[in-house]
């Protein structure tokens, strides 16, 4: 009896996207066809919105929710591998027409990437990344602040290793250097801070989010979280209580038949990259895709293939240099046709033969206190 009590509690945490399964049904002729069995393509979006439990100390809820991370999870077949790529913000991109909150529909336009998820939530996000890549998503997912903070929380900090201490003012984090373990308050701030971490960009905000998810993966992997069940249950409860997800996997069920078999796989097969780009050629605070290296990506995810990464630094072959760019007042991104928040910088690959290309990025088994 309590067990299907428990089961039962964190099964109805969930909330079905209704909405977003109703409006993808009605383009279905239109999304691509999924090529590999078996293999798994899901979007993780990362909600702005202040509404909600826990989220107005972040700002005032201005009634527009963004996407303020979105990364495209690729699992393969067989659950060999996992890959996780990051979608920039201010990518230029061809967003259909979308059904908006109100019910009215916008017109097709080009324009930043998080203006989908701005006009017609996840829906026209997916239908915007499927456009992008002609990779057929699966499932969505979408997390909100008091989500995040829940998880990290629920799993006793996760460990990061700064070179430098952190003193972030509007990121409200105090570090020092060396190996720290983050709190939910504080990985909340250490992956959307901006101001003073880095060089300001959202190449380096980005490259902080992935090394802090191979972070929680190795954490979460640990035997001491999956397998004592007094540790599992607050994180299934917190992984499952600020999560909007598709109809399918949302149940307890649907979310084990998704990742039952991710624990198995090894963290250097667990791999974080951004989508190759480039300074956008008509305003240098905006992104493009840098071809053929984002087809070449998006190909070998289409069709289930291996996709490597090497960690290149600044001057090294395959590495493009970043060019120093002013930051700008995050006041800007509300619209498509505005100034960017943070600067763009160039992002290509590295490659040792065109038929096996590898991109910039690192894995769960990278350990930068090394």
């Amino acid at each position: 009896m309590a067990g299907w009590v428990v089961y039962a509690k964190l099964d109805g945490n969930i909330t079905p996207d209704e909405a977003a399964a109703a409006e993808l049904a009605r383009y279905a002729k239109e999304r691509p066809t999924a090529l590999v069995k078996d293999a798994r393509n899901v979007l993780l979006i990362g909600s702005d919105s202040r509404a909600g439990d826990g989220n107005g100390e972040y700002g005032r809820d201005s009634g527009t929710e963004r996407s303020d991370t979105t990364i495209l999870l690729h699992l393969s077949a067989g659950r060999r591998s996992a890959t996780a790529v990051s979608i920039p913000r201010d990518l230029m991109v061809d967003v259909p027409a979308c059904r908006r909150p109100d019910g009215s529909r916008s017109s097709p336009t080009f324009a930043m990437f998080n203006y989908s998820f701005q006009t017609g939530g996840s829906a026209c996000t997916i239908r915007t990344v499927e456009k992008l890549t002609d990779i057929r998503i699966d499932h969505h997912v979408v997390v909100d602040f008091h989500g995040f903070k829940k998880m990290v929380d629920a799993l006793d900090g996760v460990e990061v290793c700064l070179k430098e201490p952190i003193r972030d003012k509007a990121a409200k984090l105090r570090l020092p250097a060396g190996r720290v373990r983050l709190d939910g308050e504080q990985a909340l701030g250490y992956v959307r801070a901006r101001k003073t971490l880095g060089d300001g960009s959202d190449t380096d905000r980005m490259d902080r989010q992935q090394r802090f998810l191979g972070a929680l993966v190795n954490k979460a992997q640990s035997n001491d979280v999956l397998l004592n069940p007094v540790k599992l249950y607050p994180v299934l409860d917190a992984a499952t209580s600020s999560l909007t997800t598709d109809p399918d996997l949302a149940s307890l069920r649907g979310l084990y038949a998704l990742v039952r078999g991710l624990r198995d796989i090894p963290t250097a097969q667990v791999r974080f990259l951004t989508v190759p780009r480039e300074s956008y050629v008509y305003n240098a605070n905006r992104d493009q895709l840098v071809e053929p290296a984002a087809e070449k990506l998006f190909e070998r995810l289409r069709t289930d293939a291996p996709v490597s990464v090497t960690g290149k630094t600044p001057g090294e072959p395959g590495k493009s240099q970043k060019p120093e760019k002013p930051k700008q007042s995050e006041q800007s991104e509300q619209s498509e046709n505005s100034t960017s928040s943070e600067s763009s910088d160039h992002d290509t690959y590295a490659s040792p033969s065109p038929s096996e290309p590898t991109f910039r990025g690192n894995t769960a088994g990278d350990h930068t206190c090394a």
